[in-house]
């Protein structure tokens, strides 16, 4: 029988799956994606809250002291920081603090986490229903992805790219789930094929 390896996704929306079942958000794809790998995940341990931004996950962090035995971590915030128009400065202090919290979680070992980059919200109905400037939004989305994706690779940690993916989302509406803001168990179904791809 092949062990249950823990594993513990770190985010906000995206890492819950707001507006999708929780079957198909993507930790739970990955859970299921790996198993026919032969990798068996126990039940993703989730700390992430819509709306949530870098600060907000540190306390949640502080409050629930996951193990640090875990042998999968994944870690997705930061769109929420952009939203509220709070500095990149503070956003790239707060992910480092996270990313060497994910690493402790994942027994020290940065090669068990996995970064995956902020998608890129702009392209969605729901910008446009606020008024959004696309082109600003995905100017904003990259540089804040700059940041994480420096911080990863100075790490020593694996980086997952899905934000030119989330960017088919302008004119391919399957990729968005019932709200015009957040994927779809589609879109997250390309973000776990990235992510299999890397073990």
């Amino acid at each position: 029988m092949n062990k249950l390896l823990k594993y513990l996704a770190l985010g906000d929306s995206y890492t819950i799956g707001e507006a999708v079942t929780a079957t198909e958000s993507f930790p739970y794809q990955l859970q299921a994606a790996l198993k026919t790998k032969g990798i068996t995940l126990a039940e993703p341990q989730i700390i992430a809250k819509t709306g949530w931004t870098t600060d907000e996950l540190l306390v949640a962090i502080a409050e629930q002291k996951p193990s640090s035995n875990f042998d999968l971590a994944t870690l997705l915030i930061g769109v929420n920081n952009q939203y509220r128009g709070y500095p990149l400065a503070t956003y790239e202090k707060e992910f480092k603090q996270l990313l060497s919290l994910a690493i402790n979680f994942a027994s020290g070992d940065a090669g068990k986490v996995r970064v995956i980059s902020i998608p890129d919200w702009g392209v969605s109905p729901f910008a446009a229903k606020e008024g959004r400037d696309a082109v600003q939004v995905a100017e904003e989305i990259d540089a804040y992805n700059g940041v994480n994706k420096l911080a990863s690779m100075a790490m020593g940690v694996t980086y997952i790219d899905i934000t030119p993916h989330s960017r088919l989302a302008a004119n391919d509406h399957s990729l968005l789930a019932s709200d015009g803001l957040h994927p779809s168990g589609n879109m997250y179904a390309e973000w776990v094929s990235q992510l299999l791809a890397t073990f």
